[in-house]
């Protein structure tokens, strides 16, 4: 990775915490908290700005990677007046649970905005090419077994002509278990024919080919924009909550994917274009939501657990025993990042 692309994911992976951070800042604001601080990196502060009449101090860290915010009250250490109304633990319950939802709100609210404008501009799509050009050869299937390669241009089967993968899928499908001819071109000569008889699977033929594909890029109805904004969160939400499952039940951190190799994922689908890099900032936008809200202590999803215990039993949570229970999350999502940036490192 160059400068620039580091420099280009950094940016990427700090608009996204940031937006979680703003999540915060905004409802935390709008509850009638007072938030001392909205930093952007951290470390001392490069710039800073207090707008007139404002408690907010805005600021930019040495190390301008990440964002967080300070909201009075949060922390039990913090030595302000316990009669303050403004304070996190003297809002009510209400309040306090939208202002620790309000960050990972904010994260699936940015997916869905970037889903809908690369919906309407240009969604991603890989389209099978034409003619019928061999991408991939599935291992020990009968069109590897018979020796084609990729690239190979198949043009004909069982003597009728193949335009594309559909022709390739409506001759071959209905002749499993039986020798069929294929015409394939390969660096503009034609081969011999080759003979392949088709695996039967489930009563459907397979060679076990897959087409070259090219990416195109195609503007979606508003209608099926505004569906992909709310659909595609929702799914790769499912699809991530699937695969914490499957690590779990496995026991395996294999799968997760530390600060290095997040800004290696982004810097490489720069590379492939602006839509490519939103593609991923929605991703990991979603990532960024549904991983805050896992139940665990030092989210917000530990930190709503709280709130839950206090609505069900009436009673709040000692302040010093909370805190507690974050920091020794703290403690294991930190030795967690360790362990998972070591192993982007060198692997």
């Amino acid at each position: 990775m160059t400068a620039i692309d580091i420099l280009v994911a950094i940016l990427g992976l700090s608009i996204l915490v940031t937006v979680h951070e703003y999540g915060h800042y905004i409802v935390a604001c709008r509850s009638g908290m007072r938030v001392l601080k909205f930093s952007i990196g951290f470390g001392p502060a490069i710039w800073k700005f207090r707008p007139k009449g404002s408690s907010t101090q805005f600021q930019i860290g040495i190390v301008p990677f990440l964002a967080y915010v300070q909201i009075a009250g949060m922390n039990p250490q913090d030595k302000e007046d316990p009669n303050d109304p403004a304070l996190f633990q003297n809002r009510s319950w209400l309040a306090r649970a939208a202002t620790i939802a309000g960050g990972p709100a904010a994260n699936y609210l940015a997916a869905s905005l970037l889903a809908f404008g690369l919906a309407v501009t240009g969604w991603p799509e890989d389209v099978a090419k034409s003619p019928m050009t061999v991408g991939e050869l599935s291992d020990g299937f009968p069109a590897q077994q018979a020796g084609l390669q990729v690239g190979d241009v198949i043009l004909q089967a069982d003597g009728r002509a193949v335009e594309n993968v559909e022709d390739l899928i409506e001759v071959t499908s209905p002749r499993g278990g039986q020798p069929t001819e294929y015409l394939v071109e390969r660096d503009g000569v034609r081969l011999p024919v080759f003979t392949i008889v088709p695996n039967d699977n489930d009563g459907r033929g397979v060679i076990g080919v897959v087409p070259q594909s090219e990416r195109r890029y195609v503007p979606m109805p508003l209608w099926d924009s505004t569906k992909a904004a709310v659909m595609l969160p929702i799914r790769i939400t499912a699809a991530q909550i699937a695969g914490i499952g499957d690590m779990m039940k496995r026991g395996s951190t294999e799968g997760l994917t530390g600060p290095v190799g997040m800004t290696k994922i982004v810097s490489d689908q720069a590379h492939e274009g602006p839509a490519e890099y939103v593609r991923v900032l929605i991703l990991l936008s979603v990532a960024l939501g549904m991983f805050n809200l896992l139940p665990f202590p030092a989210l917000d999803g530990g930190r709503l657990v709280f709130l839950f215990v206090e609505l069900v039993t009436r009673k709040r949570p000692n302040e010093r025993l909370e805190a507690l229970v974050h920091t020794i999350g703290i403690v294991f999502l930190l030795s967690m990042l360790v362990l998972v940036t070591f192993r982007d490192i060198v692997g």
